[in-house]
């Protein structure tokens, strides 16, 4: 079953992003109270907790929800397989994916670490099609 392990937030682009118990989706805006919200393709950024885990298993030290400045931290489910336009439901929520990946141009602490970075090639982005309020533990469901 997946599930979201962290939900996490930050005021300012660049910022480390910092976990909260529950959030409200804003229905083609993001996150409420997230710098990155707004009215583009990247509205929500999504990271599975296997890939932060494949991280520290190659020497990242500190890792924790939110390091790698994603919105959603998932588990049980390979988020950068899930092909462009897919739909997820989240809580009352519905979210399509519109994004895998993204280029850094400026690397992040963990980059400058240990020379990698999960976040381009695993980490997702989606729009918000329903919102509504999610919280940690809520079911994640691929939408046929």
């Amino acid at each position: 079953m997946a599930v979201i392990v962290s939900i996490n937030i930050s005021q300012n682009k660049g910022e480390i992003k910092t976990p909260v118990p529950s959030c409200r989706l804003v229905e083609g805006y993001g996150l409420e109270g997230d710098a990155h919200a707004g009215d583009w393709h990247r509205q929500v950024s999504l990271l599975a907790q296997e890939s932060v885990d494949t991280m520290s298993a190659i020497g990242a030290k500190g890792l924790c929800p939110g390091i790698f400045a994603e919105n959603l931290t998932t588990q049980g489910i390979e988020l950068y397989t899930l092909p462009v336009g897919t739909k997820l439901a989240i809580g009352p929520c519905l979210l399509e994916v519109t994004q895998i990946g993204k280029e850094c141009h400026n690397h992040c602490a963990i980059y400058r670490q240990i020379g990698s970075c999960v976040m381009p090639t695993r980490g997702i982005f989606a729009k918000v099609l329903t919102g509504g309020i999610v919280s940690k533990d809520d079911k994640i469901t691929v939408c046929p």
